[in-house]
């Protein structure tokens, strides 16, 4: 996703091959104004392909850099970038943002009033802006393909480039129409950017978008400062609050649930048990859901409970958690959302409970969707891949690499199945359990239940639905003793994640399947992951990133101070913390201590209008010392 707020600019210096765009306007643009020494990974060759008329596709993740990519070859080609995103909620501050830098930037979207539109489309065709934002279904009216040819173009920059894929998680039906963009105007450079894309995905980019003579640039999809972890579900709302207690107290992070009445509950419950937290869903109010989101990019500490509305574009750096209370149906989802924490680069946590409940619902989903049959194999694939994600024993980040395209990774030692290896056992007698009393009910009675009813049938359990309809008169009745019922529970919900189990209707009643028949007559051996008695918080990986500048004990307190400065110049401003400095800069700075303007203007991400407008208010912070 591009980005008006910039990471620092860490990493391998870039090679000989990306000279071009290493020196020259490019590596000006990029010192005077986002106040970077250096290029990092493939941002020099990229910008210097677009600055030289290139076409692109870049995937790079969440905090990578992306928008450098666009934002500077934008500034050094003549004209206007046009920027095409659908973040509407978000323009302003992404605008309010590069205005910090010096960067003279509009929007034009359905926010605004006329006399404010009528203004930027003036500064457009005059050549008095930079770049300029726009939302997909504004390239639908003839007005504003009308404006575009009355004003020069730098580049056509296509932010969120996943959003036109038909099968992704963002699809967006805008996008289709934008290769129109290349048909009218054939010699202005696009560069389209994503941080999620499959290789499916990206041939659906390059053939919508009718990017087929472009370059690709695609980056390593690690983000090795996020440590993964997926707990079984067990009270998600407690397990919630002790996870934000033990390892996040005081931390903003985002909190993921699939309905909006489980937003609501979970944000009242947080607030309930001293956790400051604010709901977000399609459902509130507009005016409730852009105040809560603003008060999440500018407020220090705050958690936001939100549906999967919530997220995309949220410049936010220092995310140090996103939680999930339910099962998210596509591993590109799952990677969109967790990629939203920790885009300073320091550690920080994806954390997920899920359960049985959690497989039957999205079944259910899946069976109730509109579409064909081909649309609901493809959501049944994406959900396999998710729970396959869950369900594996070996590193969760190989795995999750390894789904988009980096295969052969080695184990992180930065995820929960790394740092606390799960057991596996031989779950076939088990499994042939669990589906010969599936098959029995079928064959015997033509009934069909649901997994705890199917449960209780083997734990021999007499309740009254088990005596009404006199199951344990079955031969399968209390063969199952040996195990618990959490774990019978996680035999069924593996089963389903393997295939060897279905679950159908709307009241989620087993079926078995054509694989079903190979573990009960052919011999088929079922490895199960073992259930833990509670999961434990795996320790914190000794290899996981350390922060870019690491503060001496006594220079805590200046970092502090200069926090409370930022955020004080931040609610001054109106904009949030991050727009005025992020973290990393105020750290380095902390360390640092420069003495003037000229040492406070050589420190990583300060340019030159953010050391005219900021310079000497971080000069007297520093003075109190």
């Amino acid at each position: 996703m591009g980005r008006v707020t910039l990471p620092d600019q860490v990493g391998t210096p870039t090679t000989a091959s990306t000279a071009a765009a290493e020196s020259g306007a490019a590596q000006e643009v990029l010192r005077r104004v986002f106040g970077y020494d250096r290029f990092r990974g493939d941002q020099a060759e990229i910008v210097a392909h677009v600055i030289d008329g290139g076409d692109a596709l870049v995937l790079m993740p969440t905090g990578g850099g992306k928008s450098l990519c666009y934002q500077v070859p934008a500034l050094v080609r003549p004209g206007v970038g046009v920027v095409v995103s659908p973040l509407i909620a978000l323009m302003q501050d992404q605008v309010d943002a590069l205005s910090a830098l010096g960067v003279r930037a509009g929007f034009l979207n359905s926010t605004q009033y006329p006399d404010e539109r009528r203004t930027v489309e003036a500064q457009f065709v005059a050549g008095e802006l930079d770049l300029l934002y726009l939302a997909p279904e504004r390239l639908r009216l003839e007005s504003t393909t009308q404006l575009l040819a009355r004003g020069e173009i730098a580049l056509f920059a296509i932010d969120e480039a996943h959003c036109v894929s038909q099968w992704g998680h963002d699809f967006r039906p805008d996008y289709l129409e934008l290769s129109v963009l290349h048909q009218r105007w054939p010699k202005v450079p696009r560069v389209a950017l994503t941080a999620t894309a499959t290789e499916r995905t990206r041939d659906e980019i390059v053939h919508r978008l009718d990017l087929g003579s472009s370059r690709q640039f695609v980056a390593s999809f690690d983000r090795p400062n996020i440590q993964y972890r997926i707990e079984p579900k067990n009270r998600p709302e407690r397990q919630l609050l002790d996870f934000i207690r033990t390892e996040h107290a005081g931390d903003a992070g985002i909190v993921y649930c699939l309905s909006r009445n489980s937003v609501e509950k979970t944000a009242a419950f947080l607030n309930e048990n001293g956790i400051s937290a604010v709901p977000y869903h399609a459902g509130l109010d507009n005016r409730v859901r852009a105040a809560n989101q603003s008060r999440f990019l500018r407020e220090e500490g705050l958690v936001v409970v939100a549906t999967i509305a919530f997220g995309m574009g949220i410049d936010k750096p220092d995310v140090r958690f996103v939680a999930h209370l339910d099962l998210p149906k596509s591993v590109e989802g799952y990677y969109q959302e967790t990629g939203r924490a920790g885009r300073d680069g320091q550690p920080s946590t994806a954390w997920m409970v899920y359960g049985l409940a959690d497989v039957v619902q999205q079944r259910k989903l899946i069976d109730n969707s509109e579409g064909d049959a081909a649309h609901r194999r493809q959501l049944q694939l994406h959900l396999d891949a998710m729970l396959a994600l869950c369900e594996t024993v070996g590193c969760r980040r190989t795995r999750l690499l390894a789904y988009f395209g980096q295969p052969d990774q080695t184990p992180c030692g930065n995820c929960d199945t790394c740092l606390t290896p799960p057991e596996s056992w031989d779950g076939t007698v088990a499994a042939q359990k669990l589906l010969s009393t599936v098959l029995r009910l079928k064959r015997e009675r033509g009934q069909s239940f649901g997994a705890g009813h199917i449960i209780e049938i083997l734990l021999g359990k007499q309740n009254p639905k088990v005596l009404q309809y006199d199951h344990h008169e079955l031969k399968v009745f209390g063969i199952g003793t040996d195990l618990r019922d959490t774990e019978w529970r996680g035999v069924v919900r593996q089963l389903l994640a393997a295939g060897l189990l279905a679950v159908h209707g709307d009241y989620g009643v087993l079926t078995l399947t054509e694989a079903s028949n190979e573990v009960l007559f052919d011999g088929r051996k079922v490895p199960l992951r073992r259930e833990p008695e509670r999961a434990a918080k795996p320790a914190r990986a000794a290899k996981s990133p350390k922060v870019a500048v690491e503060l001496a004990p006594a220079d805590a307190s200046l970092f502090d101070r200069l926090r409370k400065w930022r955020a004080a110049t931040a609610k001054e401003q109106g904009v949030p913390a991050y727009v005025v400095f992020h973290d990393a800069t105020l750290r380095e700075i902390a360390a640092r201590k420069p003495a003037s303007l000229a040492e406070l203007g050589a420190i990583s991400g300060i340019g030159e209008n953010k050391l005219a407008k900021y310079g000497a208010g971080v000069l007297e912070v520093l003075a109190e010392e």
